[in-house]
């Protein structure tokens, strides 16, 4: 006879474990690793820090499992005689490389040489791990057909390591039968040049670029982070990069620094986080449900699409608030008269559901 599962069991706590010690998932720069993406709106989202994603504990454990992958990685071509590189012996970080002004870039797995296709040759190396599905068509066709996001990664890292890395050694793992695949990857310059000039204008954009589609079912939408930002009428987390006054900045440090328009001043990455109670939506991040009809130095009136009906955001009793605006989840509230009332006569303010924040799983293959 089985013995009935209790409530809290040894399994759902590690599970839960690796939920509550998640980050936000917000990066400083945008990322190589994701810029091979084909959707320039979600790239711009995520730049922005519109969505705070929130992943099962079995996920985090699967991304997890990929990283684990790497030292034995590292190991079965050391066995063979090949020199690896995991860290800069300089600074005992890993080799990165950025671009526009440090808003850009990323981290290589390792650099290294002795491989027996090309002996003398430095090569980037990228360590992946692959279902069944995923690696047999890796297989098949090869990592630029069948992985294009992680050969657009190889091919921008390569062309901002030129000329000391001309070329790249992908390896990949089936996680199904521990079968290997190996492939070098030959430095195409004008695809690592196109990739940075893509990201440039991802970065340099103040307002969301083109969607890769207007429908809401097409497959790709579907497993976006952004999806409800996109295609329905969420609002973005409230952070300096949200805001109206804040704009990422050209630094002589590379450092990617942002600035406040607002406060003259630049923005600690920690501050950018938190933001402030003076936080202004940018306009274009609320267009899925609202159109802007006027605006003063610290307040933006919008016109709800759905109904018509007007309502203001500032930071001014009688307006809402950005942290407002993301708590109402049916945005006709907005321009509810009764609402506004005990807004005005109450000195109120609008705060979320406790339910409304439920983690949000994205398998990203």
């Amino acid at each position: 006879m089985d013995i009935p599962e209790p409530q809290q069991t040894t399994i759902k706590a590690i599970v839960k474990h690796y939920e509550d010690h998640q980050d936000d998932g917000f990066r400083a720069h945008l990322g190589g690793s994701i810029i091979g993406r084909p959707c320039e709106r979600a790239l711009w989202y995520t730049f922005r820090w519109c969505t705070e994603v929130k992943h099962s504990g079995q996920l985090l454990r699967l991304f997890q499992t990929g990283h684990l992958a790497e030292e034995r990685f590292v190991a079965d071509l050391r066995s063979i005689g090949i020199k690896i590189f995991e860290a800069d012996p300089a600074i005992g970080e890993q080799f990165r490389v950025s671009a526009c002004h440090g808003h850009f870039g990323g981290s290589m797995d390792g650099v290294g040489q002795g491989f027996i296709e090309a002996p003398k040759t430095w090569h980037l190396i990228e360590m992946k791990t692959h279902n069944e599905k995923s690696f047999s068509h890796l297989v098949k066709k090869g990592v630029a057909e069948a992985k294009p996001e992680h050969f657009v990664q190889m091919q921008v890292y390569m062309y901002l390591a030129s000329p000391q890395l001309t070329r790249a050694f992908y390896i990949a793992v089936n996680k199904n039968t521990d079968e290997l695949y190996g492939e070098r990857i030959r430095l195409d310059a004008n695809i690592g040049k196109a990739t940075v000039t893509r990201a440039e204008c991802i970065i340099t954009s103040d307002r969301p670029l083109n969607k890769i589609s207007d429908d809401p079912s097409w497959y790709l939408c579907k497993f976006c982070d952004h999806y409800g930002i996109c295609h329905g009428q969420e609002t973005p987390a409230v952070n300096c990069r949200t805001c109206l006054h804040s704009t990422p900045v050209d630094s002589a440090d590379n450092s990617g620094q942002w600035h406040c328009a607002r406060h003259n001043m630049e923005i600690p990455l920690q501050v950018q986080k938190s933001g402030c109670d003076e936080h202004l939506y940018n306009p274009y991040l609320l267009e899925s449900f609202a159109e802007p009809l006027d605006s003063g130095e610290f307040w933006i009136k919008y016109r709800l699409k759905a109904t018509g009906e007007v309502f203001m955001t500032g930071d001014g009793q009688e307006q809402f608030s950005s942290r407002e605006i993301q708590a109402v989840e049916d945005k006709a509230l907005l321009t509810d008269t009764q609402l506004n009332e005990l807004k005005k006569n109450f000195n109120g303010t609008v705060v979320a559901n406790a339910d409304k924040n439920k983690s949000k799983e994205t398998d990203h293959g």
